[in-house]
């Protein structure tokens, strides 16, 4: 079983970086040797990035969690790129966060961008991976 349970049916795991590194050494690797595809990993990567987890942090975690990490990936590549490609942004590769020309562009930004209310999160949010 996963760490904790949120609502009773799926596990809710709370990721540390040292899960991330550990998760994502076995899914490069394992798309280095061509078991990645359109679709998603062959089967047997999930199990040896679940064992590697078990082994280097001590955290049991199942595919499912796994996929969940992948999609907050997904979601935080997808926002941070498009705050990228605009004017007045870049990336702080030191401390792992948005480097923004000033509080203006910032704010700005917000205001054309009101739909997306986790925005805000991503003015100090560090994103190692």
């Amino acid at each position: 079983m996963a760490e904790g349970t949120a609502t009773g049916k799926m596990n809710y795991v709370t990721w540390d970086d040292e899960m991330d590194i550990a998760m994502l050494e076995v899914l490069v690797h394992h798309h280095n040797m061509g078991d990645h595809s359109q679709n998603g990993w062959k089967a047997h990567v999930y199990i040896v990035a679940i064992k590697n987890v078990k082994k280097k942090c001590n955290k049991d975690i199942a595919k499912d969690n796994i996929l969940g990490r992948l999609r907050t990936f997904d979601k935080q590549f997808e926002v941070i790129n498009k705050i990228l490609s605009q004017s007045g942004f870049g990336w702080d590769w030191v401390n792992h966060k948005l480097s923004i020309d000033s509080d203006d562009v910032w704010t700005k930004y917000l205001e054309a961008n009101k739909k997306e209310k986790a925005l805000t999160s991503y003015k100090t949010k560090v994103v190692k991976h």
